[in-house]
């Protein structure tokens, strides 16, 4: 699967947005810029500010009132039903038997454009895998750019018995705002096959994990095999 790709127009509407709410510039109860306004300052089409919007009332952020516009509601707490994968995968532990190696590499041309570094600039990557009873559940690979994994453990060989999140937050105070996955049906590469003994179809998720201020803490990669993973959202319809 390529991964050389920004993200979605409508996806970096919805940062935007969700930044200058979470920053006090648009306050509870405050009336968002209309949709002109949006198109106008973003250079993207209608469609895509409608679909950003959309999305920013279904995850409750604000609330739509139709002939009058869109206005705050805040950031809304989290959903304990929703299943997140690639988050999941930032704050599990690992342990001797999943973790797979730890290498610096050349960053490749689709990495280091996700991660914002220039190309074949060194980078640690971690592969691992995720078992359920006998058999390999997940194809787990989590790069990071240089400057945050020095200084950690994340560049050695040893498991993190606390998850990566819980790791970055203590070393170096480096705090997960939000992430911005992918999920999509593909066929898995060589290596995923033989690590999850079929070459059948897989879910590929494709999550960048940022900052408050946007910038990218690390890039995640999951393969999860079709058979054993069923993803379910759980949301209110105003």
């Amino acid at each position: 699967m390529s991964m050389d790709f920004a993200p979605p127009k409508y996806a970096q509407v919805m940062t935007a947005l969700q930044q200058r709410i979470q920053d006090g510039e648009y306050a509870p109860g405050e009336m968002l810029p209309s949709e002109t306004q949006l198109v106008r300052e973003f250079g993207v089409g209608r469609t895509t500010v409608v679909r950003a919007l959309q999305t920013l009332a279904m995850q409750g952020w604000i609330e739509r009132e139709h002939g009058r516009g869109s206005f705050v509601k805040g950031r809304p707490e989290s959903s304990p039903d929703r299943i997140r994968p690639g988050l999941m995968a930032a704050e599990q532990s690992e342990t001797a038997e999943n973790l797979l190696g730890v290498e610096r590499l050349p960053a490749p041309r689709h990495i280091a454009r996700l991660l914002g570094v220039g190309e074949r600039t060194p980078v640690i990557v971690r592969r691992r895998v995720a078992r359920h009873q006998d058999r390999v559940s997940a194809v787990e690979s989590l790069w990071f750019p240089l400057e945050l994994a020095l200084g950690t453990d994340v560049d050695k060989p040893e498991p993190l018995r606390h998850g990566i999140r819980q790791h970055l937050q203590s070393v170096k105070h480096a705090r997960f705002d939000h992430v911005i996955e992918r999920l999509s049906a593909r066929k898995p590469t060589k290596e995923e096959a033989e690590l999850l003994g079929s070459a059948a179809p897989v879910l590929g998720v494709l999550a960048t994990v940022h900052d408050a201020a946007g910038a990218v803490l690390l890039l995640l990669s999951v393969a999860l095999p079709g058979d054993l993973h069923e993803l379910e959202d759980v949301y209110q319809v105003s």
